[in-house]
């Protein structure tokens, strides 16, 4: 049977791709993109909105199962983050942070991404920069620092085995002053000297001959300088509107210096792409440079196609290309709100031919990911149809009839890790009566789910194939502020702050169609930032495709990235 409906799905899907990838500013720039402005709104819509939901029986609440979360912390307590399994045990990174002034929670956010980032090259640890204590440094292989307050009170201790000891430094953006005027020989030593924020319109940034996307809606000012020379080195060029550049990011010695935040405003093909390589300048400078690329069939359901997913997955296989398939085990319109007000149930177990195209898809080298139970809450629009697919499972998210998402926080029920717990059991329980094992990879639907949810998910699946959503209060041990959200892509494999691996998700999907102000994304754009992408000297490309659209888009990007030099590799191998 032909996909339903597939547009809205979709739409959901690069929305919420869109804002995990909004990670500046994070609410600020979020409610900008995709949210109403106003707290007492959202607050109001979280209480109306559990007052109507109404469970039914073809979706009833599932039963609560699975543990207690992780031992908590003491409140303020360092975060120590785990290495990706197989980095090396000996590498460290030191993440410091800024916490005061109104923006403060910033810190923590920016905090959070780079220490996902620095996990797949070992352990590390993140802190405020205000708790710093002399000789921490030495302790570490590399240290980032992320200036997001203008005017932090920097710990002198902090300021001075910076400038006198030998671990690599990663400062990003403000403060850098700080560390001059306390050291009157800096611009002798290093070579350079900041100056002013430049705030000229900048578009692309340059690094390795790549030029690298920035977005226009970021105003926010880049370092200039008064002096760049020996011994220091321009890593990376800012493009201004008239041609003219000046420096992104500068190095001399042990000290590397970004001029902005590269997490604010990041999107695919983004020069947030050029952090990610300079952490192996800092923590594995001898890896060797090998290009991945990694394609998933994304939203399968028990009323998909078997004959579209088969032509896909043949072709694929003809091609020597293994790849992922996101699976959805449960099909409910529990409203009958695409068959006339009939209610539709249908579990994987009942379709033998969805049955035997999957394990046909199986032994043509994909691999099975979870993709939620049903992709869909209950009987109300979360946030388009209550329908498989259309809807949301894991987050409470409305919309409005212009498009305008409102990512609201977590379902009523989900206030621990057995919420999720008891969604993932029933996805094996359907698995079980189809015949097939519980997957080890999970993506949620629209990307979009609770702490307690990614949780429920590292203690479940080996792995998560996703673009995710992060807020403060985990890194903390505070109470989660769900009220800011911000999302983060990653170019190589991570181990994140919720205790999960996370496979690359750099390039999107294909998407034909316009919706709204979003263009569409054709098979032209992902072979672009694909390109861009090279820039990691050992990232993965990865995209999604839906075998509903024209199998020729599918074609046209794996040739794509074939001519770029990348190598297809199976989502257990990233």
């Amino acid at each position: 049977m032909k996909d339903i409906e597939s547009k809205q799905r979709r739409k959901l899907l690069l929305l919420a791709g869109a804002l995990a990838a909004q990670a500046s500013l994070p609410m600020r720039v979020a409610r900008a993109v995709t949210l109403p402005s106003l707290l007492g709104l959202l607050k109001d819509l979280l209480k109306r909105y559990t007052a109507s939901i109404v469970p039914v029986p073809l979706n009833p609440y599932f039963v609560p199962q699975g543990g207690p979360l992780a031992v908590p912390r003491p409140a303020g307590a360092p975060f120590s983050g785990a290495g990706l399994p197989g980095s090396a045990a000996q590498t460290s990174t030191l993440v410091l942070y800024d916490t005061t002034g109104p923006w403060g929670w910033l810190g923590e956010i920016y905090a959070t991404m780079a220490g996902n980032l620095a996990s797949h090259f070992g352990a590390w640890v993140a802190m405020p920069v205000a708790s710093y204590a002399a000789g921490t440094l030495q302790q570490y292989s590399a240290c980032i620092y992320i200036g997001s307050t203008y005017g932090e009170p920097l710990p002198a201790a902090f300021l001075t085995d910076v400038y006198a000891g030998t671990t690599n430094v990663i400062w990003i953006y403000d403060n850098i002053w700080q560390l001059t005027s306390s050291q009157p020989q800096f611009a002798a030593q290093y070579g350079f000297m900041p100056s002013v924020f430049d705030t000229s319109p900048v578009a692309t940034v340059t690094y390795k001959s790549q030029s690298l996307k920035r977005s226009s809606a970021n105003a926010a000012g880049i370092m200039s300088y008064s002096t760049v020379g020996a011994p220091a080195t321009v890593l990376a060029e800012c493009v201004r509107a008239d041609g003219t550049m000046f420096p992104w990011a500068v190095r001399s010695g042990n000290l590397t210096y970004i001029g902005e935040i590269p997490f604010a405003y990041m999107s695919e093909g983004d020069r947030y792409l050029i952090l990610c390589d300079l952490l192996f300048d800092a923590l594995a400078p001898m890896t060797a440079t090998q290009h991945r690329a990694l394609v998933r069939l994304e939203d399968l359901h028990p009323l998909s196609d078997p004959t579209a997913l088969l032509q896909t997955a043949e072709w694929l296989f003809s091609q020597g290309i293994p790849f992922g398939f996101h699976l959805t085990a449960r099909y409910l319109d529990p409203n009958g709100y695409y068959t006339d007000g009939v209610p539709l149930d249908v579990p994987l177990h009942t379709q033998p031919l969805m049955i035997a195209a999957i394990r046909t898809m199986q032994l043509l080298g994909g691999v099975m990911i979870h993709h939620g139970y049903t992709h869909q809450y209950s009987n109300i629009a979360n946030p388009y149809t209550a329908v498989t697919g259309d809807d949301c499972e894991f987050y409470r998210i409305t919309g409005s009839s212009d498009g305008v998402l409102t990512y609201v926080g977590p379902l009523p029920g989900d206030t621990d890790s057995s919420w999720a717990q008891g969604r993932f059991d029933s996805y094996a329980a359907e698995l079980t009566a189809s015949t097939f094992t519980m997957p080890g990879i999970s993506t949620f639907p629209a990307y979009s789910a609770s702490v307690p949810d990614y949780q429920a998910a590292a203690r479940t699946f080996a792995a998560r194939a996703e673009r995710t959503l992060y807020f403060p209060g985990v890194l903390t041990n505070q109470t989660i502020d769900y009220t800011i959200s911000a999302g983060q892509y990653v170019p190589y494999s991570v181990q994140d702050v919720y205790g999960s691996k996370v496979l690359p998700d750099t390039l999107g999907g294909i998407d034909p169609d316009v919706y709204h102000n979003i263009p569409p994304r054709l098979p032209a754009d992902i072979i672009a930032d694909a390109q861009r992408t090279l820039v990691i000297r050992d990232g993965v490309a990865s995209f999604f495709y839906n075998p509903e659209d024209p199998l020729s888009y599918l074609q046209q990007t794996v040739q794509g990235l074939r001519d770029l030099g990348y190598q297809f590799v199976s989502p257990v191998d990233v």
